[in-house]
């Protein structure tokens, strides 16, 4: 019996490539080695395990081959393995925060700079929003491996050369400061923050991700999380955890009222808030949008937020 066709996935962004489904005979036409790992689940619909990093990576590569021709996509062991439809959501939401400071238009071209906070060692974010419109990139991370494997990844790619930079942020404590200099003027921030305030609550967000995932396709319960799967330290968890992390970035933000047109972040916890909200408002953001996004099996948010005025916006040189 031949596998039915995925039904659209109306959670995605209607520019997200991968709202029709994957396409696996496309994308295994592309990447040859992703036919290791697709198989037919109970609803005759193809599909690879989820829990399984290897099958993930293997998605990956040939989804970044065949829809933003990406060539040698690579990430090393124990780092996070991030699900391409949901990181390119946050892509086109952007440019859709952007077109409403732009008379409705979204702005292309490599003079829109994104500074993507924690870019990791997979440079997921640049590689898209350079990929779909031109922007121009500055990826930082505390990770000094993660900076390096970004830079293998852009000189794998030549066509990304000229379009994403990387900096390491030498320290931890501080987000923006270090990285924001006196003369830059970037469009935007990006930031998956760390979600978790410990290791061990990391390690039982992650087992309990995986055994959801498992058990979708009939897989008994594990008790140790899968290498390459929970992501390094820096990318799960930090002190505060995420109220505290985009607490700070506010904070900092502050600081460079003038240089930025949107400060971005994805709020994975609902909760966090209204107490983000209060941060907001003593820092007399000037403008504040939460934009409501999918991602995958749960419901993510962005928080953005401005200090430029209506007026200063529309004058903003894209």
């Amino acid at each position: 019996m031949k596998p039915k066709t995925i039904t659209e996935k109306t959670n995605l962004h209607p520019r997200n490539l991968d709202r029709l489904g994957y396409n696996f005979e496309q994308l295994i036409e592309k990447s040859p080695e992703l036919q290791h790992f697709v198989s037919i689940n109970e609803h005759n619909i193809e599909t690879i395990d989820f829990s399984n990093p290897d099958a993930v990576k293997s998605l990956n590569k040939a989804l970044l081959l065949s829809h933003y021709d990406i060539q040698n996509w690579d990430i090393p062991k124990n780092y996070l393995c991030p699900p391409i439809p949901g990181r390119a959501d946050y892509i086109h939401y952007i440019a859709d925060l952007l077109a409403s400071s732009n008379n409705g238009i979204i702005p292309e071209g490599e003079t829109v700079q994104g500074l993507d906070i924690g870019v990791g060692a997979n440079c997921i974010y640049p590689i898209i929003g350079n990929s779909a419109y031109g922007w121009s990139f500055v990826g930082t991370d505390i990770d000094l491996q993660a900076i390096e494997n970004c830079s293998a990844i852009i000189e794998e790619n030549p066509k990304l050369i000229e379009a994403i930079s990387l900096q390491q942020q030498t320290e931890s404590r501080f987000i923006f400061k270090n990285i924001i200099t006196p003369e830059d003027k970037f469009t935007f921030t990006i930031c998956n923050p760390p979600f978790h305030a410990s290791q061990d609550e990391a390690t039982k967000s992650t087992l309990r991700k995986i055994n959801n995932l498992q058990s979708n396709i009939g897989v008994s319960r594990t008790t140790k999380p899968v290498l390459n799967f929970g992501g390094q330290n820096a990318e799960l968890f930090c002190e505060g955890g995420e109220l505290g992390f985009v607490t700070q970035m506010i904070y900092e933000s502050a600081k460079y009222p003038l240089q930025c047109l949107w400060f971005t972040t994805l709020v994975s916890k609902k909760e966090n808030l209204s107490s983000l909200y209060k941060t907001l408002n003593k820092v007399s953001a000037v403008e504040i949008k939460t934009i409501d996004m999918a991602q995958g099996q749960k419901t993510s948010r962005i928080l953005a937020w401005t200090f430029l005025s209506s007026a200063q916006q529309k004058a903003w040189k894209f």
